[in-house]
């Protein structure tokens, strides 16, 4: 359940981020190290996206759940992949979208530069 929930989640992010003009270039990217939810850009930004999916805030926000520990292995991904990848754009960024899914559907918060390490 808890799996096609956050799955449920990922395809909501990436219809919401293709509709506010964003490129989708990977989905689940993973690596020894980790994974990333999806790696999008928008203009000259590229973008490393947790999505955080919950079935109501009885526990705190989604965005809650990513931790200092979470961010870190973030960071430690993305920056195999902008190496892996010889990326050049300008502006990196770590951004995290949190779903609360309800019977009227959902409600998506886009928290761009949620963090940085």
């Amino acid at each position: 359940m808890k799996k096609e929930l956050g799955s449920w989640g990922e395809a909501r992010a990436n219809e919401y981020l293709r509709e506010k003009g964003y490129k989708i270039l990977f989905t689940n990217y993973r690596t020894k190290i980790g994974e990333i939810d999806i790696i999008a850009t928008k203009g000259n930004s590229l973008s490393f996206i947790e999505v955080k999916t919950r079935s109501n805030e009885l526990y705190g926000k989604p965005r809650e759940a990513v931790n200092y520990k979470k961010q870190l292995t973030y960071a430690r991904v993305a920056e195999q992949f902008i190496q892996q990848q010889r990326c050049d754009y300008v502006n990196y960024r770590f951004d995290v979208i949190e779903i609360i899914k309800c019977n009227e559907g959902c409600k998506i918060q886009h928290i761009e530069e949620a963090f940085g390490v």
